[in-house]
């Protein structure tokens, strides 16, 4: 289930009804903060560009983030985690395909590695104890999942998600899966860019905008005001 299509005077009368408790963002840990930085965060082995894949509920906000972190050169909307072939957005929303709504992020390790976006993740980007669900959005393409793409990746995601559950870091244990990462199929354009693209849509304004904010405040370090779009990323290719 989602509330994604609801119109800005359908939102309007929710709230005139007192239902909008339907459309406040879940934050992770309840609380705006800046979890600890991973102990675990090798240097890469290899030079040039790296790719991981973060599910984390819908992923017009996710990509949103990543689109606006420091050394991240591209993030695409997408589907992964499922069994059927280059799935599109209504199969996958009904659940039956396995997949998850996923974002791809290239990232510079010499610019940020893959714990500080790990870090990034799990203090903005979702609530990590949400099982099946985030925020509005219901169901198990909405789940909370790491597709780590190697050895290194899933070692140091493991370990970051030890260190946060030892230091009791939520007060609900952490769901979020890793898994190795298989095919990812990118979603259909009028996806891609969509918080960018519509920041004053009501889903987005309510559910991602602040994630976005979050980010600024909380990794200012991290933080690029001008985001890496899919379409910019294309155009530089």
């Amino acid at each position: 289930m989602s509330v994604r299509s609801i119109t800005v005077s359908g939102a309007a009368l929710l709230a005139g009804l007192g239902l909008a408790v339907w459309f406040l963002p879940a934050p992770a840990g309840g609380a705006e903060r800046a979890l600890p930085a991973p102990a675990l965060d090798p240097a890469p082995a290899a030079a040039g560009p790296q790719t991981a894949v973060f599910a984390g509920g819908c992923f017009w906000g996710v990509q949103g983030v990543f689109e606006h972190v420091k050394g991240v050169t591209r993030a695409v909307s997408g589907y992964a985690g499922g069994h059927v072939v280059d799935p599109g957005y209504e199969e996958v929303s009904s659940g039956a395909t396995g997949h998850a709504e996923s974002v791809s992020v290239t990232f510079d390790p010499s610019r940020v590695s893959y714990g500080t976006l790990l870090r990034i993740f799990f203090s903005v980007a979702l609530d990590p104890t949400q099982k099946d669900r985030q925020g509005p959005d219901w169901g198990t393409q909405y789940r909370s999942e790491l597709f780590v793409t190697g050895p290194e990746q899933e070692r140091v995601a493991k370990a970051y998600i030890a260190q946060l559950e030892a230091a009791h870091a939520f007060s609900k244990p952490i769901v979020t899966r890793v898994d190795a990462a298989g095919p990812f199929y990118p979603a259909e354009a009028y996806h891609q860019d969509y918080l960018t693209l519509h920041p004053d849509a009501p889903y987005i304004a309510i559910n991602d905008m602040p994630k976005v904010q979050a980010l600024r405040t909380l990794f200012p370090e991290n933080w690029q005001a001008q985001p890496v779009t899919v379409g910019k990323a294309v155009a530089a290719e």
